[in-house]
């Protein structure tokens, strides 16, 4: 009896979820099951490809598979009219690419919270996850936090952390902090709902996640080989790092290093199986590329298509 009555005072608590890409969705799905999701505010639809088709987000596609009203402002700092009519319990954010305003984070009635995916005061900003894999960290993790008018900055509510393994990429962390996500916010629904969650004040020694810039994909061979492999796993599988070789983009999907004293910094090493790069420490040996206009592919398969003398001893530009 007690499992029924969580469960139908769960389902009548009215949720304003905000979100917009892939990571979001096992929140959204999980918000669904257990309460009841009036609306969902989410980033404008974007035309793409050739053609200019228009294409729905991964939040948008699984409201309208739940028949949850959908809105898309383009700026809802100005333009947040049609929530002003809900009678809105919780607003939960994840992902979702705005500041969400003063007025409209006072329109809940148990508070606005945030599934923000780093270990705060660590890492503020729309690329936390990037950021701490390419900065070498060994675990990283999910924040519930009550939102207020800043970036990342309101008072914590529960931490979860997990380790950033060796073989771990964006892709892989993603995924799995994604669920980490829905699994920390659920557990802590019951007591937002019930006004006795607890929170801390964010300590004051934050840093910030910016979004990545197309030069901080370019990798620099001065660097010594362990910041190469991170930044290659930080942005693998997107939207990934690059080097240009003979005037043409080569994108890195997966890299080794070889710690080696003496060897010539950008440099190009190659034979019929290895394509090895000098860096400031010894060699970055690429096993995985994406050359410019082609598809992925291994780096055997892309030795057997070049001219091995001509490339042995070239400089990455």
């Amino acid at each position: 009896m007690l499992y029924l009555y969580y469960g139908d005072y769960m389902k009548n608590k009215n949720v304003v979820f905000m979100g917009t890409p892939d990571f979001a969705v096992p929140v959204l799905e999980m918000l669904i099951e257990k309460t009841n999701v009036v609306m969902v505010v989410c980033q404008p639809d974007k035309k793409v490809g050739r053609r200019q088709e228009l294409l729905y987000n991964p939040v948008k596609n699984v409201a309208l598979k739940n028949n949850i009203p959908v809105f898309q402002p383009t700026k809802i700092r100005t333009n947040f009219e049609d929530l002003k009519n809900l009678k809105i319990d919780l607003i939960v954010t994840c992902a979702y690419g705005q500041i969400i305003p003063k007025e409209v984070l006072e329109m809940p009635k148990y508070g606005a919270v945030n599934v923000h995916a780093s270990i705060l005061p660590k890492y503020r900003g729309s690329a936390p996850i990037q950021w701490a894999i390419m900065n070498g960290d060994k675990e990283t993790g999910i924040t519930i936090m009550f939102m207020d008018e800043g970036m990342d900055s309101g008072d914590i509510i529960k931490i979860a952390k997990i380790p950033i393994l060796a073989l771990d990429n964006v892709g892989t962390m993603h995924d799995k902090l994604s669920i980490l996500g829905k699994n920390t916010l659920e557990s802590v629904l019951e007591d937002l709902f019930n006004n006795t969650v607890k929170s801390i004040k964010q300590p004051s020694n934050y840093t910030l996640a910016p979004m990545l810039k197309r030069e901080d994909e370019k990798i620099d061979f001065k660097e010594e080989g362990i910041k190469i492999i991170n930044k290659i796993r930080a942005l693998s599988p997107w939207p990934l790092a690059y080097f240009c070789l003979n005037g043409k983009e080569i994108k890195v999907i997966n890299a080794t290093y070889e710690k080696l004293n003496g060897t010539e910094i950008g440099k190009v090493k190659v034979t019929k199986n290895t394509f090895k790069i000098g860096c400031n420490d010894g060699y970055i040996c690429l096993k995985n590329i994406k050359p410019f206009g082609k598809k992925e592919m291994e780096i055997k398969n892309y030795l057997n298509g070049i001219d091995l003398n001509m490339y042995n001893n070239m400089e990455v530009e």
